[in-house]
């Protein structure tokens, strides 16, 4: 991308949209899409548009001279997806149609972002070609997006993942939730039977922007290099940042009777990643070491207190 390029991010004062901004602020114009939330880090412009107003959307997506639209906005709660399946269909799939469709018009790339929640749970481990299998509303919400954003956007970028990192304040990550129960001495529950492939905020951000140079299209896993339980997550954060992990308490989700259906297995190979980019994303344990620099950098100190 030019240097006088744009990058529009919707989702823009969420986890991934603040760091995707603060990771790109100093080399482009960056513009974020805001809803309830108008706070975000300084050099960024935060734009109100209705997602859903095609004209709208365009004159913003003018305005911020966008080359690169990025979608991380979406409804991303199991319980409340399954309890509200219209407003799911809305947020999850209408409006991810509309932003490739408004994408495609302007003749902007497109990354839009997917998630390891779409199959059954019953393989050890999934790839690109693997058809999906959602088995509950917030999943089959998410598959339908995939389909139609490669639709109206044939050059769309899918990224189907699952992140963390420093959030801010009124939405703290899951690594958050885990580092401020550990400094309190609280009992912290951890499925032991759930495995998946979790990656840092950051080298996502660093590939996704490396396969747009390389104009890779199409459905995308980008993930961890390792496959680890939620339990044994939590035990690596609890080690790597000082703590005992006796606090941290292995619990079973297929134990759990009064949660949504969930798939035990979410682990995503990151094969065609590592073949688009020639390396992966690093090993777990350089990811939670670089999430511990992190904490002091200055951008990442913006976004910690919003």
């Amino acid at each position: 991308m030019r240097t006088d390029s744009g990058i529009f991010i919707t989702g823009g004062t969420g986890l991934l949209g603040l760091h995707w901004a603060q990771a790109c602020k100093t080399r482009w114009q960056v513009t974020v899409a805001t809803h309830r939330r108008v706070h975000v880090p300084s050099a960024i412009t935060a734009r109100p548009v209705d997602l859903a107003n095609p004209a709208a959307f365009d004159e913003a997506l003018r305005a911020s001279n966008a080359d690169l639209v990025v979608h991380t906005a979406g409804l991303t709660s199991v319980e409340t997806c399954e309890a509200e399946p219209e407003r799911a269909k809305y947020e999850n799939t209408f409006l991810a149609e509309q932003v490739a469709q408004a994408a495609a018009r302007r003749g902007a790339r497109l990354i839009h972002i997917s998630t390891d929640h779409l199959f059954s749970g019953d393989a050890e481990l999934y790839s690109e070609t693997d058809p999906v299998e959602p088995i509950n509303v917030y999943a089959r919400t998410k598959a339908a997006a995939e389909e139609l954003v490669l639709k109206a956007c044939p050059e769309a970028l899918v990224l189907r993942t699952n992140f963390y990192g420093w959030g801010p304040s009124y939405r703290p990550s899951f690594s958050d939730w885990i580092l401020k129960s550990l400094a309190a001495g609280e009992s912290i529950p951890l499925f032991g039977d759930v495995h998946y492939t979790p990656v840092l905020i950051a080298p996502l951000i660093k590939a996704a922007l490396r396969l747009v140079e390389k104009k890779a299209s199409g459905i995308v896993h980008a993930t961890g290099d390792d496959v680890l339980t939620k339990l044994a997550f939590g035990q690596a954060v609890a080690r790597q940042f000082g703590y005992s992990d006796l606090s941290i308490k292995s619990s079973r989700l297929s134990a759990q009777k009064n949660l949504v259906r969930r798939p035990v297995v979410m682990a995503l190979s990151n094969a065609r990643l590592r073949r688009l980019l020639g390396h992966g994303m690093g090993t777990l344990t350089d990811q939670i070491e670089q999430l511990k620099a992190e904490a002091e950098q200055p951008p990442i100190e913006e976004i910690r207190a919003l």
